[in-house]
């Protein structure tokens, strides 16, 4: 895991981002061309529209959801299966939450081009009603599959996954957040029921792959990366899943220097990838495909710093 010391360390110098290839197979003993699929993602953005001033003592003139947008927006114009995601923690953090109450914020997601996000626990600062006020602001969905919205304004607003299709590839995304208890006023969330992320993202995970029969199943997880009280985190629910290929996080601000492998319950590799915080990084992830057989056969993963596009 890298800190943010050390990541901002490694902008300064101009770093672009470190990329790491390891194959599920050896692309070079593929006869035939390879499906791609880019999966970009962000999460804890915080409402950082514009990025961080230029006398800031950490971040200067780095970040920001308008930065992202032109970097999300060089990479279609490179690419042509493309999925944007984010994990969650939209809101608060500047006076634009303050002033628009996440209007601002889905509406700029969706002229990015968002394809899902999930839920974090700050987007519950304006309380379920203040959620469903701006939600249809958002043309994208937002996925929860362990919190049972039941009994509240939000029964139905949201959905436990979503499936995409690029280029004969069938992508399968599921939502999972952290406990509110504790960590978000009962007041804010009211009667939402809060339901084991391991047991319902495994569940949505066999649906995915079995039913469905996606190719490609990802995880926008809020739970964060790790934690030494042994907290669920991203890492437990890794190597306790199954159907997973791909879990992108959030909550603990964590940069990675790149994503990270773990094996599930049935020896499988699953990537862990997390892009920081207040848009301050694109996480990205290329997976090819055979294109017979469409299966899996290799995968890159790289961050990118906003650092590189202070002049776009």
């Amino acid at each position: 895991m890298q800190n943010r010391r050390t990541f901002i360390k490694q902008v300064a110098v101009g770093s672009l981002g470190i990329s790491t290839l390891s194959s599920f197979d050896t692309l070079g003993h593929d006869k035939h061309t390879p499906t791609k699929i880019t999966i970009l993602h962000t999460n804890d953005m915080h409402s950082r529209i514009d990025p961080f001033p230029s006398n800031h003592r950490k971040y200067a003139s780095l970040g920001g959801m308008s930065k992202i947008a032109n970097m999300v927006k060089k990479v279609r114009a490179e690419e042509e299966n493309v999925l944007l995601l984010d994990a969650g923690d939209v809101f608060q953090g500047t006076p634009y939450f303050n002033l628009y109450g996440g209007e601002l914020e889905l509406k700029l997601m969706s002229q990015i081009g968002y394809d899902a996000s999930t839920m974090g626990n700050h987007d519950f600062d304006n309380g379920l009603d203040g959620f469903n006020t701006v939600l249809p602001n958002a043309n994208f969905p937002f996925l929860c599959s362990n919190y049972d919205f039941t009994n509240t304004i939000l029964n139905g607003k949201t959905t436990p996954y979503t499936i995409k299709e690029k280029d004969g590839i069938k992508i399968g995304i599921l939502g999972v957040g952290i406990k509110l208890k504790g960590l978000v006023d009962q007041r804010l969330y009211k009667e939402t029921k809060y339901l084991d992320p391991i047991e319902q993202a495994n569940h949505y995970a066999k649906h995915l792959k079995q039913v469905e029969k996606c190719n490609l199943v990802i995880c926008l997880s809020h739970l964060g990366y790790e934690y030494s009280d042994n907290k669920l985190s991203d890492k437990q629910l890794a190597k306790s899943s199954k159907n997973i290929d791909l879990i992108i996080g959030g909550h603990t601000h964590t940069f990675l220097e790149k994503a990270e492998t773990f094996f599930n319950k049935e020896g499988k590799k699953v990537l862990v990838n997390q892009a920081g915080w207040a848009a301050l990084s694109l996480g990205r992830v290329d997976f090819f495909f055979d294109k017979k057989k469409a299966q899996k056969i290799d995968f890159e993963a790289n961050m990118f710093s906003t650092k590189n596009y202070a002049r776009i």
